[in-house]
């Protein structure tokens, strides 16, 4: 059975897998490091590959660790990957995060919005329940601001124009993050938005463990 390396998305950490069983499967979450000054997401993705320890594994990520998890296939050699409410590419990407990036938007962007949480990240994110509220408020406020910072630069700058190998594309039909719209999804979760392995975890397990098996 191949080894499986799960990534987080921008700033999270493993919680959001919370919901998913992954059963007898052998899963190691990754945490991020802590980015250098003015690195490209591409030499990131160099330097947190070293983590992977296993030949031709499966990779998991979620929205940014789903762009993070395509870099890193063009490093190593990956038996597939698996992306969730996530991007294959820059053109994946919405037009308004590539505008910003142009235009430099995001520099301008009070990342103090972004660390509390507020109806307009409710509504973003597809917040169903108070539950899900207080998650997505203690995972606003454990992340560290200057990562949140230098992620969002890296988002909306994004030149990758590669559609990876052997990759698998989850998203749903409610993301407001990233617009089904915008993707090739390969399955399509009813319902679901861009918090959807907390609240649609179910549909997310089946699927995967899906693809696992073939």
């Amino acid at each position: 059975m191949n080894k499986i390396y799960v990534f987080s998305g921008l700033g999270v950490d493993k919680r959001v897998y919370d919901n998913i069983d992954f059963g007898t499967l052998d899963v190691e979450f990754i945490d991020w490091i802590e980015p250098l000054k003015n690195e490209s997401l591409e030499n990131y993705a160099l330097r947190i590959s070293e983590k992977i320890t296993c030949d031709n594994p499966i990779l998991i990520g979620l929205s940014f660790g789903g762009m993070l998890v395509a870099e890193i296939s063009k490093i190593i050699n990956v038996k597939k990957i698996i992306l969730i409410a996530s991007a294959k590419n820059k053109f994946e990407l919405p037009f308004v995060f590539k505008l910003s990036g142009k235009l430099k938007l995001n520099q301008l962007l009070p990342y103090s919005i972004l660390k509390s949480q507020n109806f307009i990240l409710n509504w973003l994110f597809g917040i169903e329940s108070n539950e899900e509220r207080q998650l997505l408020k203690s995972i606003l406020n454990d992340t560290n601001s200057m990562f949140l910072k230098w992620a969002i630069n890296e988002i909306v700058n994004w030149k990758n124009e590669i559609y990876p190998e052997n990759c698998f594309h989850i998203h749903g039909n409610q993301d407001r993050i990233i617009p089904i719209k915008n993707v090739k999804a390969d399955f399509v979760v009813k319902n679901g938005g861009h918090f959807m392995t907390v609240n649609k975890a179910k549909d997310i397990k089946n699927i995967i463990l899906n693809l696992i098996e073939k």
